[in-house]
């Protein structure tokens, strides 16, 4: 799955506290609606978009559904952007270098 599909699901307020919630450990759907002034099946749709993105898993518990975190998806993120790194210095010209572009 390109990381274009993670960050698209992460780039949601909603989605992005609903994975904070989930860094702290797995919790029911209805607990997680709770946390929010927004309708369940709103949440659940939340959930829906990280669950399809490979963000988050759902397992049955009963009558709940327990939603948890994928923290391995996270870091494959992480590692995906950390290529990209900070970027290197250009080394300066030596100066007879930088000389010769001005006596053009």
């Amino acid at each position: 799955m390109p990381p274009s599909d993670q960050f698209a699901a992460l780039a949601d307020e909603t989605r992005c506290a609903l994975i904070d919630l989930l860094r702290e450990r797995p919790r029911a759907v209805h607990e997680l609606a709770a946390a929010f002034a927004i309708s369940r099946p709103a949440i659940s749709r939340h959930l829906r978009v990280l669950k399809e993105a490979g963000l988050i898993g759902e397992e049955r518990d009963g009558r709940e559904n327990v939603y948890s975190l994928k923290r391995h998806r996270l870091r494959q993120l992480s590692t995906w952007l950390e290529q990209f790194g900070p970027a290197r210095k250009v080394t300066e010209k030596p100066p007879e270098e930088a000389q010769a572009e001005f006596d053009l």
